[in-house]
């Protein structure tokens, strides 16, 4: 899972435009550092959770990254890190996105239905560089990101894409547990049928003196 882009959720929102300045501004804060946040729940009940360690994007790879429309290829690029119509700002609380929308046709619906509300989220995709595992809390923790691919407004709050990674690894993990205690369950049946097949021969013994 550390080399596959993933993909979470934030929130997205259009700033007033200042100075009757025409420019169309939305920011979110894309990662924010040291909050559990649920990724998702096993049929039995299990709730598996991520935390992205404080710091975690320092030495990350945030050199050209494009604001997209649901992370897609087919659809112009609103604004971009490389000619700094896109700012990533790191802070104490994790990263903050400052996006001014290219003044096109679809960056101006794109800006309209922000500023109404009909599309309020954003996501960012990702790339692992290093993370931890604590099994009691079911918390997977992102110690280090290795690369920030592009961050998106996205129309659907539930889009599928966002939780597909977070799902997969969750699922993963879930397996894993559940093939250990598995093994361990085998493994306590298994001593205690020596221990009761040694009783039985110590008893024989006995019973022979």
């Amino acid at each position: 899972m550390k080399t596959k882009r993933e993909i979470r959720m934030i929130e997205l929102r259009a700033l007033e435009p200042q100075d009757d300045s025409d420019e169309m501004i939305v920011e979110g804060r894309a990662v924010v550092y040291d909050s559990p946040t649920l990724l998702w729940e096993s049929y039995d009940g299990i709730k598996y959770y991520e935390v992205i360690q404080r710091g975690a994007l320092d030495g990350a790879d945030l050199s050209d990254v494009p604001f997209k429309y649901n992370h897609s290829d087919n659809v112009m690029i609103m604004a971009r890190t490389r000619n700094k119509t896109l700012e990533l700002i790191k802070d104490d609380q994790g990263l903050l996105i400052r996006a001014k929308l290219a003044p096109t046709t679809a960056g101006r619906d794109l800006y309209t239905l922000i500023k109404r509300g009909d599309i309020d989220k954003m996501s960012f995709a990702f790339t692992v560089k290093e993370e931890s595992y604590d099994r009691e809390t079911h918390t997977r923790k992102i110690i280090r990101i290795k690369k920030l691919w592009d961050v998106a407004a996205v129309d659907i709050p539930a889009y599928d894409d966002t939780s597909i990674s977070a799902r997969s690894w969750a699922e993963a993990q879930r397996e894993i547990e559940a093939a250990e205690a598995a093994s361990l369950e085998s493994e306590k049946r298994k001593a205690e049928a020596d221990q009761i097949q040694a009783l039985k021969i110590k008893n024989r013994i006995l019973g022979g003196i």
